[in-house]
């Protein structure tokens, strides 16, 4: 028996359109299990994610102009609580996008703690008593305000009564002028 080329080759040619369709129903059925196992997948694992959360947890769904602050804000009562919602979605930046599901800890509100260099100014007693003060190096304005007021959050009135177009932004030297 000897082999003919052309006339395998002839078959194949009058079934081209048979071998086509069979070869494409093939690749089809390929890429479906491979998108059935992809998700099948990623719900296992949301499966698995959420057994391990309490049940005293909420999940909140991020809206546009929402940030970790003012979730944390309106969730617990204090803007510093972002901190736990973070550590607690295991998030590596405070980059969020509108309709990320985030879990609320079921924790208590954080009062504001002192920095390290609020409480050593604080602790020196250089109080600002002048309607004027000159930046010394190292200076910014939340610690200026805590010097001048006594609190902080009075930075931004500073600000505004220097014309400061960046706040972040004091040279040394610079005479500020402090409303009173």
């Amino acid at each position: 028996m000897k082999f003919d080329l052309k006339k395998t080759l002839k078959k194949i040619k009058l079934n081209e359109e048979s071998i086509s369709m069979v070869l494409g129903a093939i690749v089809i059925v390929i890429v479906g299990i491979l998108i059935v196992n992809y998700f099948k997948d990623k719900s296992n694992g949301a499966i698995t994610d959420s057994s391990t959360q309490t049940t005293s947890s909420k999940e909140h769904v991020v809206v546009k102009g929402e940030t970790l602050w003012s979730i944390a804000e309106d969730s617990f009562g204090s803007g510093y609580n972002w901190v736990d919602v973070k550590s607690a979605n295991e998030l590596t930046s405070e980059t969020l996008e509108i309709g990320q599901k985030l879990i609320l800890p079921d924790v208590s509100p954080r009062e504001p703690t002192a920095t390290r260099e609020t409480t050593k100014i604080t602790q020196s007693n250089e109080s600002v008593t002048s309607d004027t003060y000159t930046v010394v190096s190292g200076d910014n304005l939340w610690d200026i305000a805590v010097r001048a007021y006594g609190d902080g959050y009075k930075w931004v009135e500073i600000a505004n009564a220097n014309s400061l177009d960046n706040p972040n932004l004091i040279h040394t030297g610079n005479v500020l002028s402090l409303p009173r």
